[in-house]
């Protein structure tokens, strides 16, 4: 992991930062409303449930990051993100990551490069199950990591 941290340091992806508990707090917080947010609107608009369930992970694994002193400084911060999970969580969270690089993909190209790209309903109700264990896996995580400070 220092390997990591150091060579992402070094090309700009991160920065060290002192960064409040009460940030990391913040992050899951808002990742669990955004997972309220993605349920009410499977029935409404499939793609704005999905990009909600993304939310609700990326803003989760910023709380990681903070969690550990860093954040994203480059210009493809979601990416970075992605990417810092993978390096921090043990192989259990490996399929999770995937689906959320994914998920991290497909938002991308929704949201810039392909207008109106169909996401099922199957994929978003999966995105969001995935979505749900994973915020909630990252705040065990990070309350293991800081037992004596009360996240949730």
């Amino acid at each position: 992991m220092e390997d990591f941290i150091k060579e992402y340091i070094k090309e700009g992806l991160i920065k060290k930062e002192t960064i409040g508990f009460d940030q990391v707090v913040k992050h899951i917080n808002r990742a669990q409303k955004d997972l309220k947010v993605a349920e009410a609107n499977l029935d409404i608009d499939a793609e704005a449930s999905y990009n909600y369930a993304y939310l609700s992970m990326l803003r989760a694994s910023r709380a990681l990051m903070f969690s550990y002193g860093y954040r994203p400084a480059d210009g493809q911060q979601h990416k970075t993100v992605v990417i810092f999970s993978k390096y921090i969580l043990t192989s259990d969270f490996s399929k999770l990551v995937r689906h959320f690089n994914r998920m991290r993909q497909k938002r991308n190209r929704f949201t810039y490069d392909e207008p109106g790209l169909l996401v099922s309903r199957t994929e978003t109700e999966e995105s969001f199950k995935s979505a749900k264990q994973f915020v909630r896996q990252i705040t065990e995580f990070i309350q293991r990591k800081n037992p004596r400070q009360k996240l949730v």
